[in-house]
């Protein structure tokens, strides 16, 4: 039986942990979605500079672990002269790997969207980054929605790697209530109910949005 006690006893250490999972997945689904977008944009134009860095990026991060991204930012920067705590190495680590499985979601959408449509707002007088805002980027992103929030649930998983550089997360807070009471078990239980509390409604909220859509195709 598990021990609920543990969980009341802790629950200002776990609720403490809670928010600031919620914080970072938060700063790192924004971030990460802006800068996979980007990036894709730079994959699918015309310039042949921006072509290579973003395809650069998306080959070279998407085939690092996680945790190895985190190393750079919290271990690489006070090489130069900058130094951040663990919770921001932590963020910023999440929203750099999840940009780049983003960038090739919407990569994949913008290609499927018919280029005739491109080329008719280009030559109604629409710039190129007019037509993706305004024509392309829409369709695509309504595409890719299945993807994109299979990808924001492991966003929000994948912020347990904040515990490692004492992140102040969940899972940093779920391994000091470990420690103290030596009830492994039933500790990381409740911290794995936390998370879906986290991951649940993300997935039903994109289920919901998807149907949605498509009623409106």
């Amino acid at each position: 039986m598990l021990d609920f006690s543990i969980f009341t006893n802790y629950f200002d250490i776990y609720m403490k942990g809670f928010l600031n999972t919620i914080i970072a997945s938060v700063i790192a689904l924004i971030g990460s979605f802006v800068l996979g977008t980007i990036i894709a944009i730079f994959r699918i134009g015309s310039v042949k500079i921006l072509q290579w860095l973003g395809t650069a990026f998306v080959e070279f991060i998407r085939n690092i672990p996680l945790l190895l991204v985190v190393f750079v930012f919290f271990y690489g920067l006070p090489s130069l002269g900058i130094t951040l705590s663990g919770f921001v190495c932590g963020t910023l680590g999440l929203t750099v790997y999840t940009a780049s499985f983003i960038a090739e979601a919407i990569r994949a959408g913008i290609m499927s969207v018919p280029k005739g449509q491109s080329e008719a707002a280009q030559s109604s007088g629409l710039t190129y980054l007019q037509t993706m805002w305004h024509i392309v980027l829409p369709q695509a992103i309504k595409i890719v929605i299945p993807p994109l929030s299979n990808q924001f649930i492991n966003l929000v998983k994948n912020s347990s790697v904040l515990g490692v550089f004492a992140g102040f997360d969940l899972m940093y807070f779920g391994d000091q209530v470990a420690s103290e009471t030596f009830a492994t078990f039933d500790t990381y239980i409740f911290v794995a109910v936390l998370y879906l509390v986290l991951t649940l409604p993300l997935s039903y909220t994109a289920l919901l949005l998807e149907r949605k859509l498509a009623r409106t195709d």
